[in-house]
């Protein structure tokens, strides 16, 4: 053999003897020093020579797994860090952005969607029945949601005229309780001038109207004219009743429209969403049912005025979770406190405190179940923010959407494979 054959050899040699070693070191947990001895020749091809060896020239800087190149390596790691999270921040905020530019701009279609998609989720098992009792399905939506609307515009027909009935009652009785709070603050402890009192008075008007626009003001906005109340109205009714009728080909349409390996992934967390929506609507409607008829028990009993009209207000306030359901109450005691007096007032404001602790404690948890659990920072917080982008409506809509991205999330996050398998899904989104 000659002396070149054994040179090459030898080069050959080392050459995959340094191949096995970076195969174990990257096997080898980080931090750990390779072999003693075992030495890691470059691969063949001209070599340059080191820098170091080079009078006057510093050594190279070491090169992160996550740099591209020497710029990168000279900056700090944690530096390189905050730089990749900032900038990806700033394009998901921009995102975000858009999107609530672009809701706020179409709000007189978003909002009416949302309410259908809420009505749809209430009266979907209604649906269910019928058809089970073969019924058509176009017949079926159509019975339910005549129905559904009779009891609406019933149920505020029987408000509005019992409240016309007893305003003049009303009006009255709270100019006497005025006077006699008045009174008290004059004669009382405080012993409150007329000039503190006026003060006093100007400021909670100014407070309270200040309030009123900016919980308002997206209810508003978005209910401007008549022609939009209507138009909202109309695209309710008619959404809700497709979303009834046609809802799981809609959804089968929207999941044709995703890339194929993401369709069952998308399919089981929009089907987990909805039933989210519909679990949380039915028991929100379940515990508001209950806290209208404990309150309006109460209320009959002590005979308090607008007893129908404030168990309905309970009733409506109790789908803005926590806020709703208290500000509905001490509508309940304040009028009793103008009809009544103090002594019925703090019975009606101990009833409802003790049904909000039952609805909090026992019925909510009961009834809803871990399912639809969310914590109360995120519902006020939820509450707050739908005010501030859509008033009333926003308020109302928050806590649910929150629900459904809340189940979304987890599943889209969760690794486990969903009961439907991928094929299915496949098949079932290139359906017609």
């Amino acid at each position: 053999m000659s002396r070149f054959e054994r040179m090459r050899g030898r080069l050959r040699r080392a050459y995959e003897s340094g191949r096995e070693s970076v195969r174990l070191s990257r096997a080898e947990p980080a931090g750990e020093p390779d072999e003693p001895g075992v030495a890691t020749p470059a691969a063949p091809g001209p070599v340059a020579p080191p820098a170091a060896t080079v009078v006057g020239a510093e050594p190279p800087a070491a090169m992160h797994n996550s740099t591209v190149s020497r710029d990168d390596a000279d900056v700090p790691h944690a530096l390189r860090l905050a730089a990749a999270w900032s900038w990806r921040l700033i394009v998901v905020g921009i995102v975000v952005w858009v999107l609530l530019r672009i809701v706020g701009t179409i709000r007189i279609v978003i909002i009416p969607l949302a309410i259908a998609l809420l009505l749809s989720a209430l009266l979907a098992p209604a649906v269910g029945w019928l058809l089970r009792a073969r019924f058509p399905r176009s017949l079926a939506t159509g019975v339910v949601l005549v129905g559904g609307l009779a009891a609406v515009v019933g149920t505020l027909t029987l408000v509005v005229n019992e409240f016309i009935q007893g305003v003049p009652k009303l009006t009255e009785k709270s100019s006497e309780g005025v006077r006699q709070i008045q009174n008290w603050l004059k004669t009382g402890p405080l012993h409150l001038s007329d000039g503190q009192l006026n003060n006093y008075i100007d400021e909670a008007q100014g407070w309270i109207d200040a309030n009123t626009k900016t919980f308002t003001s997206g209810a508003l906005s978005t209910a401007a004219t008549l022609a939009e109340v209507l138009t909202g109205t109309i695209l309710v009714l008619f959404a809700t009743f497709f979303f009834l009728r046609d809802g799981s080909r809609i959804w089968r349409f929207l999941v044709r429209l995703l890339p194929v390996a993401a369709r069952w992934k998308v399919d089981d967390a929009g089907r987990a969403s909805w039933s989210t929506l519909g679990a949380y609507v039915r028991a929100t409607v379940l515990v508001a049912f209950i806290d209208a008829v404990g309150i309006g028990i109460f209320l009959v009993i002590f005979d308090i005025p607008f007893a129908f009209p404030l168990a309905a207000l309970v009733f409506l306030g109790a789908f803005i979770p926590i806020v709703g359901a208290a500000l509905s109450g001490v509508v309940a005691v304040l009028v009793a406190l103008v009809d009544s007096g103090p002594i019925r007032a703090l019975i009606i404001l101990g009833v409802v405190i003790g049904v909000q602790q039952l609805e909090g404690h026992v019925l909510q948890p009961l009834i809803m179940g871990r399912a639809v659990a969310i914590h109360p920072l995120a519902v006020i917080i939820g509450i707050a923010a739908g005010v501030v982008l859509a008033g009333i409506t926003g308020a109302l809509v928050a806590v649910p959407l929150i629900a459904v991205l809340n189940t979304a999330v987890r599943r889209l996050a969760a690794r486990t494979v969903p009961d439907t398998p991928p094929d299915a899904v496949v098949v079932a989104s290139q359906a017609p």
